[in-house]
């Protein structure tokens, strides 16, 4: 998903400013009018970023680009993410609350909701879920294990999580992976069926083509007005976009920048998020490799003028910055990047090559127009400075998977953290901690482990912006990635669409959704 959502996203980052250049902000575009009373009936249909592989939530990446809006459709999630008023609010949940020191956190379920089978959606079916989950597992099971010491069940309608440290993160893995609860009939043996809680049941699955979906009558907060979901995933941004402009979709979840603009601009309703660390570079820090020298990544950011970047490949329109999190983020603080020096780049280029580096360097990218933009800009710049840079292309994004996730055979590649503003830490800890799962770059600080585990048990956005200065302040000095800017991603619909919630990193809940 990281390098997936970067390598079409046309986005660049950069210049020592903290601010970004862009008219982009997190909130709703094209905000609708009273469309009156609703109607019922019709098919959704929906284009998501990838195409649906499995319906597993303990096999899924559950975010908005993979697969996240349609998992969700069949299960709901416990809790969703309120990005405009930026909380988390009760949905399959009637509430979750925390303890005064935040180590125990009281989860209430809702009555009257059963699995589409019609079995009760209960406490034990909850606790049940999530340790199928982690036990198989899921993308975020690691991360559940080390923070969570044990759950209890006083009742059928009360969760309790027992906590190792305090920890306010446990909302948001209730609103994505861990919070997709499957019924207890789902798994039988080696066969797993889709059964959830959620508004709509499986009627047809065809992987990497197409899911259909039928509503379900009896949906605890009543029958969805439309029919059915039909959940497809096309090719491209730009055709994508087209699908929209002439109705063969409703709705959309797009990270593209060009045809974003262009949604926009043409009046198209929708949700703009603007997830940092959305455009990096991942160095490898493995030994031997020329990101092991901490110079010589100081000597790449040095080097390397997101701003002009942001020209060659968007024509200034994107959103470029060296920081963590620009302006449009409200985890922003007032730490100053790196800059863009490139004498100081070559003064550490030269102590590197002095003690034996010769300074070859490869840049890893697929064959893609906008990729390919970025790669040959990184390499005029890099080489301007004393670098020996070359550009190695793979002709798809799961080629470049499987070069930096399963065999880490690369010494320089373009990726995405995408952290989400409901909660960044989870994604810094899995991807930056020393030997973390996602850690594909073997950067190792120990310090930085130190803001980490600190960032892990701050409980006020006060706290959490202090320690992220912090971090800003570490990784100008370590540089654990190379950050050229934001990636914006929307979730859009036709004007005829109304009633679509949004929930975190670009997840989409159609219980109340219609057309007219």
């Amino acid at each position: 998903m990281f390098l997936a959502s970067c390598a079409d996203n046309s986005t660049s980052g950069g210049g020592e400013s903290a601010e970004s250049s862009s008219s982009l902000e997190i909130g709703m575009v094209n905000e609708q009018a009273d469309p009156g009373t609703p109607t019922k009936g019709g098919t959704l249909t929906f284009s998501g970023y990838s195409a649906v592989t499995t319906l597993d939530p303990a096999k899924a990446q559950v975010a908005g680009a993979t697969g996240g809006t349609e998992l969700s459709a069949i299960y709901d999630v416990l809790v969703r993410y309120d990005p405009i008023e930026q909380k988390f609010v009760p949905q399959l949940a009637q509430s979750l609350e925390p303890s005064v020191d935040s180590k125990t956190w009281t989860l209430k379920l809702r009555d009257g909701v059963t699995f589409s089978d019609g079995t009760p959606f209960d406490s034990k079916a909850v606790t049940d879920s999530i340790t199928r989950y982690v036990t198989n597992k899921g993308a975020q099971s690691n991360l559940w294990a080390a923070k969570v010491a044990s759950m209890d069940t006083p009742d059928a309608s009360t969760v309790v999580f027992n906590l190792v440290d305090p920890w306010t993160g446990i909302q948001s893995m209730l609103a994505t992976g861990p919070g997709l609860i499957v019924a207890p009939s789902a798994q039988q043996g080696d066969q797993f069926t889709p059964i959830g809680a959620g508004a709509f049941t499986l009627e047809k699955f065809a992987p990497n083509e197409e899911l259909v979906l039928a509503a379900r009558s009896d949906y605890y907060g009543g029958a969805p007005r439309i029919d059915k979901l039909k959940l497809i995933s096309i090719v491209g941004a730009q055709p994508t976009a087209e699908a929209l402009e002439t109705g063969g979709i409703d709705v959309a979840y797009m990270r593209t920048l060009a045809p974003i603009l262009d949604l926009i601009e043409n009046g198209n309703p929708g949700f703009i998020d603007i997830p940092s660390l959305g455009y990096i570079s991942n160095v490898n820090m493995a030994p031997g490799r020329p990101g092991s020298d901490v110079r010589v990544r100081q000597a790449i950011a040095f080097a390397i003028d997101p701003e002009t970047l942001n020209t060659r490949v968007n024509n200034g329109k994107g959103l470029p910055g060296q920081v963590i999190f620009q302006d449009t983020s409200r985890w922003h603080n007032d730490v100053a990047p790196i800059g863009v020096d490139p004498a100081k780049a070559k003064e550490l280029l030269g102590q590197a090559m002095a003690d034996g580096y010769d300074g070859k360097i490869t840049f890893l990218s697929i064959q893609e127009p906008s990729a390919q933009a970025t790669a040959l800009g990184v390499q005029a710049m890099l080489n301007a400075v004393g670098f020996d840079a070359q550009i190695e292309y793979v002709t798809s994004s799961g080629d470049l998977v499987k070069r930096l996730y399963a065999d880490r055979d690369f010494d320089m590649s373009t990726g995405a953290l995408s952290l989400t503003e409901a909660d960044p830490f989870e994604r810094l800890y899995t991807n930056n901690k020393t030997g973390a799962k996602n850690n594909i770059t073997g950067y190792s600080d120990a310090e930085m482990d130190s803001l980490l585990d600190e960032l892990g048990v701050a409980t006020t956005d006060e706290g959490k912006k202090a320690v992220l200065a912090k971090i800003q302040e570490r990784a100008n000095e370590t540089v654990p990635w190379q950050v050229w800017g934001n990636a914006p991603m929307l979730d859009v619909w036709n004007k005829n669409v109304h009633g679509v919630q949004q929930s975190m990193d670009g997840i989409m809940l159609f219980d109340e959704a219609w057309k007219n």
